[in-house]
């Protein structure tokens, strides 16, 4: 039985608005603004009651820890912000990848996570100056 609560909705509106991986707690805190008793165990069953549903799909980041995003979208990799932790869409693909496998190996997939500094974060190194990379 799917329950449309008010949290859920709340949930399902955070990803479909931030359109990037989110962790759990991120979502506590975006989510929580239009439903304030929302708790992170609730979070926490709300994205694996969508993942069930297929709603989300799980995002392994560079630390072990797992972000959700929509699923469905086109093929696209992801930049992490060494800064602040989160993980942002790349859209598309370098293509061509099979050329860099050994001979006889066949590829079957690959991901392709981009590192540095998103730019929320590098403009906050110098206050009022777009810093380059």
């Amino acid at each position: 039985m799917d329950r449309q609560t008010n949290q859920r909705r709340a949930i399902r509106a955070v990803f479909r608005e931030q359109s990037r991986p989110l962790d759990p707690r991120e979502v506590l805190l975006l989510a929580g603004k239009t439903a304030p008793q929302l708790g992170l165990a609730t979070v926490y069953r709300t994205i694996k009651a969508l993942l069930a549903e297929g709603f989300l799909v799980p995002v392994i980041t560079p630390k072990g820890s797992t972000s959700y995003e929509i699923a469905g979208k086109s093929h696209h990799h992801h930049f992490h912000c060494r800064h602040c932790g989160k993980a942002f869409e790349v859209p598309g693909c370098v293509g061509q990848l099979a050329r860099l496998v050994p001979p006889g190996f066949v590829l079957e997939d690959h991901e392709l996570l981009l590192y540095g500094r998103c730019l929320a974060c590098r403009e906050q190194a110098v206050p009022g100056k777009r810093n380059r990379p």
